[in-house]
C-alpha cells in the first residue's frame, strides 16, 4: 500500500515532519511518499494562503496517484483544497482536521483543537461544525505563526502548552487535537506530560486512510465529488482543464 503526503506549503522541513510522524504509525507494508508543494505560500495561514495553495496541491495529488499511490494525505489542518482533491483524484483523499477530530471523538466525549493564530481558529471552528463536532469540540488558538513551529528557540512550546492546560482547566477537555501539521512532533511529550490523548492529524489520517484502503473503499464518484466536467480553462489555469 502507497499513501501520498501532500504538504500543500513550500516549506520542505514541514514536509519531512510529517512524513517521519506518518512512518512511525504505517503499518507493515505501508509506504509513505512525502511531496512539497512546488507552488504556494511558506505556509497556510487564512483563507488567502489556503486559496493560492490549492493549484499546487492538486499538482501534487494529480501526480501523485499517477505515480500509484493508494490514498492521498493533505498535510495541513485547515483541510486546504480538501473538496476540490476528492473531485479530482479516485482514490481516497483524507485531511487532517477532519481525521483527527474523528479519531477524538472515538476518545473523549469533550476535546479542544489547539490551532496557531487566531484567524486559523475561526477557519478551523467552521470545519469543526461541518464535520459534526460542534457540540463536543472547542478551538484555541496560542498565537504561534506558522513558521514559528520550525524554530526551537521561538517560544512556541511554551504558548501551546498554555492553551492546552486551558482547554483541560476552562474547556473541561478529555482529549486535546493538536490543529496544525507543523505539531506533529510533539503529540508523544504532550501526552506524556498532561496524560489525557493528544490527537496528530498526521498519525489519524494514515491509520484512516489505511483502512480505507485495506477495505476496498474510495471517494464516492456519485453527486458532489463527480469528476469535473470537461470544459475549457483559460489563462494560467489552463492545466487544470478536466478532459
Amino acid at each position: 500500500m502507497r499513501i501520498l503526503i501532500v504538504n500543500p506549503n513550500t516549506t520542505a522541513s514541514m514536509t519531512e515532519k510529517a512524513a517521519q510522524a506518518a512512518r512511525a504509525v504505517a503499518g507493515h507494508g505501508t509506504e509513505i511518499v512525502a511531496a512539497t508543494s512546488r507552488n504556494g505560500p511558506a505556509s497556510i495561514e487564512g483563507h488567502y494562503d489556503g486559496a493560492i495553495a490549492v493549484p499546487g496541491l492538486l499538482l501534487e495529488i494529480r501526480a501523485g496517484q499517477a505515480a500509484g499511490a493508494d490514498a492521498a494525505i493533505i498535510a495541513c489542518f485547515d483541510d486546504t483544497g480538501l473538496e476540490a482533491a476528492r473531485t479530482l483524484a479516485d482514490i481516497p483523499v483524507l485531511g487532517l482536521c477532519e481525521s483527527a477530530l474523528m479519531t477524538a471523538a472515538l476518545l473523549a466525549q469533550r476535546f479542544t483543537a489547539v490551532t496557531t493564530l487566531e484567524r486559523s481558529r475561526v477557519l478551523i471552528e467552521n470545519l469543526v461544525v461541518r464535520y459534526g463536532m460542534g457540540g463536543r469540540a472547542k478551538v484555541r488558538a496560542a498565537d504561534i505563526p506558522v513558521l514559528d513551529l520550525e524554530d526551537k528557540d521561538s517560544g512556541a512550546l511554551a504558548k501551546l502548552r498554555r492553551q492546552i492546560e486551558l482547554a483541560l482547566t476552562k474547556d473541561r477537555a478529555e482529549a486535546i487535537v493538536l490543529g496544525c501539521a507543523g505539531m506533529t512532533d510533539l503529540a508523544q511529550l504532550l501526552q506524556r506530560e498532561y496524560g489525557v490523548p493528544v490527537v496528530d492529524g498526521v498519525s489519524a489520517a494514515v491509520k484512516q486512510a489505511e483502512a480505507l484502503v485495506a477495505q476496498g473503499l474510495t471517494t464516492s464518484k456519485r453527486g458532489s465529488y463527480a469528476a469535473p466536467i470537461a470544459k475549457p480553462y483559460t489563462g494560467s489555469m489552463q492545466a487544470f482543464a478536466p478532459e
